[in-house]
């Protein structure tokens, strides 16, 4: 998809500061800074978000997901999935967001 920013990552023609990548899935820092820890766990293959949470990948992304938490996240960490606009998804493109760093408080 030409207007989707992560299919673009994926293909290589959008830069990203990867953490991770594999046939399946990338992980890249966040471009959002609001907590110092902001990684997007990725499908390379495009997904709505409704898609992905159906998609045999998603086992996949979870898991990473977990792993990247622990690795970045020591003290704690959560793992985020955005649908639709009152639910602030901002990319078609389903991912799933790893943000950490500090006390988040009751909500992030």
């Amino acid at each position: 998809m030409d207007n989707c920013v992560f299919c673009r990552i994926s293909s290589g023609q959008e830069p990203a500061k990867f953490r991770y990548i594999d046939e399946e899935v990338m992980v890249i820092v966040n471009k959002l800074t609001w907590v110092p820890v902001m990684l997007l766990v990725i499908p390379r293959k495009h997904h709505s978000q409704l898609e992905l949470w159906s998609s045999p990948v998603m086992n996949k992304m979870s898991n990473i997901a977990a792993d990247f938490g622990c690795m970045y996240c020591p003290e704690g960490f959560r793992i985020l999935s955005n649908f639709g606009g009152h639910g602030l998804q901002s990319q078609h493109h389903g991912h799933l967001h790893v943000i950490g760093g500090r006390d988040l408080g009751p909500y992030a």
